[in-house]
C-alpha cells in the first residue's frame, strides 16, 4: 500500500487537496504557499524516510477554538507536510473503506454532507415517520482508542510501513502555549486523516 501512497499523482493530488483546504502553519510556522517549493526539494528525502522507518512527524500545534455552548474546542493542526501525507494516506486508505460504510452515515465523507442528512430526515417525516432523534458522541475524537483503531486498520490493512505511520501520527505530541504534551488516545481534530479514522473506529 506504501508505493500507492506514495505514487506521485497520489502525492500532487494530496498536494491540491491541502492547498485547496487553506489552514493555518503548525508548529513550524510553514505556510501552505510556502509548501510547493519545499516539497521540490525534499519530496524525495521524505519519501525516502518513510520507507527506512525514520520519518518522524512535527508535533501537532493545539489551537482552542469557541464553541456555541460558551465552552472551547482543542483543534490540532499538523504542518502542512504533515497534512499533505495524511492526506495522501487518507486518499488510498479511503479506496478500503469508503463502500463498507453505512449507507446513512453521512459524517465526513465524499458525496456526503448535513444537507443531504436533513434531506433524508425530511424524506422519513414524508413517509410517515414521527421521531428523528439526535445523538451526539461526547468528545468523540478525544476518546479514541488508539490499539483499537490500529488492530482495525491492521486487519484490513497489512502495509506495516503505513500502519507504523499513522501510529506515529496518533502518537505525535500537541503543543499547546509553547509546552509539549503527550498524547495516548484520542485523534487531532483538524488532520485530513482524522475524519476518515473516526469513520473506521465508528
Amino acid at each position: 500500500m506504501i508505493e500507492k501512497i506514495l505514487n506521485r499523482k497520489n502525492l500532487y493530488k494530496a498536494y491540491r487537496q491541502v492547498v485547496r483546504n487553506k489552514g493555518s502553519a503548525g508548529v513550524d510556522g510553514m505556510k501552505v504557499t510556502e509548501l510547493f517549493s519545499y516539497l521540490e526539494n525534499n519530496r524525495d528525502r521524505i519519501a525516502t524516510s518513510i520507507l527506512n522507518h525514520t520519518y518522524v512527524p512535527k508535533p501537532i500545534k493545539g489551537v482552542e477554538i469557541p464553541k456555541s455552548n460558551g465552552k472551547t474546542r482543542l483543534l490540532g493542526v499538523p504542518t502542512v507536510v504533515e497534512r499533505w501525507l495524511q492526506q495522501a494516506v487518507s486518499q488510498v486508505l479511503m479506496t478500503k473503506y469508503e463502500l463498507t460504510f453505512e449507507e446513512h452515515s453521512y459524517g465526513f465523507r465524499p458525496e456526503k454532507n448535513i444537507h443531504k442528512a436533513v434531506s433524508q430526515a425530511l424524506k422519513y417525516i414524508n413517509d410517515g415517520y414521527q421521531d428523528i432523534v439526535d445523538i451526539d458522541l461526547k468528545g468523540f475524537f478525544d476518546e479514541v482508542d488508539h490499539s483499537i483503531l490500529l488492530q482495525f486498520i491492521y486487519q484490513r490493512v497489512k502495509c506495516p510501513t503505513t500502519l507504523r505511520l499513522i501510529r506515529k501520527w496518533l502518537r505525535a505530541p500537541i503543543q499547546i502555549d509553547g509546552k509539549l504534551h503527550r498524547r495516548r488516545k484520542g485523534v487531532p481534530q483538524g488532520s485530513p486523516i482524522s475524519p476518515l479514522l473516526s469513520n473506521i473506529l465508528l
